[in-house]
């Protein structure tokens, strides 16, 4: 018999998914061939509809090595264990003359953990906390939670939060996981052989496709101790989001409640002497954090500088001493030890890190009206990392609807530790970018207009132009309006307005779960929905339900986020354009993926209205309009009223 040809593979399984083979389909499918063989790296850019996730999966199946696929969304995930691997194995299973396995891999937190069912939660500010989840008849929600989920650990196979449905409050999820530094190890523990997450593990250790998030495909770089199984090929799913996601994992911070908790539960624990120094080293720290502002601290103040020696120089001390009292005769006391250490060394940690000082950390403080203040710490870039951890041992394949920024993929790429595509020498990673377009014929399909006679908005203030426009635009599609606004403050602005000038139902980020708002905005043509960052990337409305994608102003980042900031200015220091590599990077990446909300299906037609005339007007205006689908182009605001109202007609002929 002889070998299958990789069209072949591909149109089986399309066909087994129910979808329609595409030509960007079938060049990305051969290009990630081409670079899993020849062991190189590739950025593509596979627009909405192209079918990219079989487009990555039917080489890599085909290849026979283990792959690792990380996404940034837990939908996507669900989409490929759930539809797409299912269906793909079994319609390539004859061909292959193999049948490949896959699993899902999570984080450890992500499933129920039996110690914590069966022998319940060490306890320190959780006083009483059990009583409810024992009481026959738990009245609070909490009570409701814990009660459900021990009934649903005797039927699931998985453990999985995200099998949990309906899902419970995180605080309730809290008592029954664990992190991995809480974990007493399957060795350690009672119930290893039985452990949701070691089951998970071994799962992906036998099978072919692992299915995990870019948060664990971090911690395995990052920290060195590997939770991946060994693979050769690593494809990044939704890769636009990597960045953002690793330097989240990189992040570290301290709360004076979380010290607070570190010391209750070291201090049952520990001599009085270790106790009480932890303890006093938390109340300078404490007193400090009442007084802090948010924004950067270039240089650490010396009080601060002060306050952080003396924890990290207690909190070493009671980690010395937790290990030095250890009673491995007593079981029970494992648990409450572990999570003990786990809280010390995390202060530890990050006091030692932000005292130490690093020229490649930004430290900052940030103020929350319900959480209070915390002290944060983070790399300016994690490109070295990802140059270093991502692309040495493997080959990497990083895909995105949006990874053409300014018409290259050259910004995207230095963010990943790339150099210029073709540049470099032996030691430099080698990579080569693809667009395989889109099947939509954005021309013809949508209309980008830019209000260009619309006032320069400011940081603050009311726009009151902008609501005009707005409200006219709103008016002229017949409803059917996703407004993407650049803080929950002008969402909010906007939504009272509008509810206040027309008679179309306005749905309000906030006043809803996601899921809620989103599934009564696509089942109501004349309603609207504003919101904020997750609606600009979370948001798929095939159809008549969304005609109109409103962008108030340029969705910069704020020139008081201090690692944003500090990103900029390293740029400009090292004699690059800070602005461009960073804000207008971020400005164009965030207004690709809202853009991309408006064209969803072959038959949808509408607008996408940006609020800021600086995208007609400014320099980097041409840079940003490169970013976005080449959809037809105006300024004309009559022009863009009488084509709303036109498409609004049509639907409303077609009953829609």
């Amino acid at each position: 018999m002889t070998k299958p040809s990789l069209p072949e593979l591909l149109h089986a399984a399309v066909t087994a998914v129910g979808g329609v083979e595409r030509p960007g389909q079938v060049t990305m499918a051969e290009a990630v061939a081409e670079a899993i063989d020849d062991d190189s790296h590739l950025l593509v850019q596979a627009g909405t509809g192209t079918g990219k996730s079989l487009g990555y999966l039917v080489p890599a199946l085909a290849h026979g090595e283990r792959v690792v696929v990380a996404t940034a969304t837990l939908a996507l995930q669900r989409q490929l264990v759930e539809r797409d691997l299912p269906r793909t194995v079994e319609a390539l299973h004859p061909l292959l003359r193999r049948r490949p396995e896959f699993a899902m891999l999570k984080g450890r937190s992500n499933y129920l953990c039996l110690h914590r069912l069966h022998e319940g939660m060490p306890q320190d500010d959780e006083e009483g906390l059990f009583d409810q989840f024992e009481a026959a008849a738990p009245t609070s929600k909490l009570g409701k939670d814990l009660l459900r989920m021990r009934d649903w650990a005797d039927e699931t196979e998985t453990g999985d939060r995200d099998d949990l449905t309906p899902g419970v409050s995180d605080r309730a999820w809290n008592q029954l996981s664990v992190s991995s530094r809480e974990c007493l190890g399957a060795s350690k523990c009672a119930y290893g052989a039985e452990c949701f997450a070691e089951m998970a593990r071994e799962r992906a250790k036998l099978a072919d496709v692992v299915v995990t998030n870019h948060a664990l495909l971090a911690i395995d770089a990052i920290e060195g101790a590997p939770v991946l199984p060994q693979h050769e090929v690593l494809i990044v799913d939704e890769a636009h989001e990597l960045v953002s996601r690793v330097t989240g994992v990189a992040t570290g911070e301290l709360t004076p409640g979380q010290v607070n908790r570190a010391v209750r539960r070291a201090a049952k624990l520990v001599n009085e002497k270790a106790a009480d120094a932890l303890q006093t080293a938390a109340e300078s720290f404490e007193k400090l954090m009442e007084l802090a502002l948010p924004g950067r601290l270039e240089e650490i103040p010396e009080d601060l500088g002060y306050a952080l020696m003396a924890l990290r120089d207690a909190a070493r001390t009671v980690i010395t001493a937790i290990g030095a009292t250890r009673d491995k005769s007593v079981q029970d006391e494992n648990a409450v030890r572990k999570q003990a250490l786990a809280a010390v060394e995390n202060v530890h940690a990050v006091a030692e890190r932000i005292s130490h000082g690093s020229e490649y950390d930004v430290v900052w403080y940030e103020r929350h009206d319900r959480f209070g203040a915390s002290l944060r710490v983070a790399p300016l870039s994690v490109s070295g990392l990802l140059r270093e951890k991502l692309f040495s041992e493997r080959s990497v394949v990083l895909t995105s609807a949006t990874l053409k920024l300014g018409g290259d993929f050259n910004g995207v790429g230095a963010s990943l530790g790339l150099a210029p595509e073709g540049s470099g020498g032996e030691d430099v990673p080698q990579w080569k970018g693809l667009d395989v377009g889109s099947p939509f014929d954005y021309p013809k399909q949508g209309i980008l207009y830019v209000a260009r006679h619309l006032a320069t908005p400011g940081r603050e203030g009311s726009r009151g132009d902008m609501m005009d426009e707005l409200a006219e635009l709103v008016e002229a599609a017949g409803g059917r309006t996703l407004g993407l606004f650049s803080s929950m403050r002008a969402a909010q602005a906007a939504a009272e307005e509008l509810r206040g000038r027309l008679d179309k139902p306005i749905l309000l980020q906030g006043e809803e779960t996601l899921g809620e708002l989103i599934k009564t905005f696509a089942g109501d043509a004349e309603t609207c929905l504003f919101g904020t960052l997750s609606l600009w990337q979370g948001v798929d409305v095939p159809g008549p339900g969304c005609q109109l994608v409103v962008m108030d102003r340029i969705p910069f980042p704020r020139p008081d986020d201090p690692l944003m900031s500090a990103r900029q200015k390293a740029v400009e220091e090292a004699g690059g354009n800070g602005f461009m590599a960073v804000a207008a990077t971020h400005a164009a990446l965030l207004m690709a993926q809202g853009a991309g909300r408006l064209v969803r299906a072959t038959g949808d037609r509408g607008v996408v209205a940006v609020l800021d005339p600086r995208l007609a007007n400014a320099r980097y205006g041409s840079y940003l309009r490169a970013s976005l689908p080449d959809f037809w182009y105006t300024t004309d605001r009559n022009q863009v009223r009488r084509s709303l109202a036109a498409i609004d007609a049509a639907a409303k002929q077609e009953g829609k």
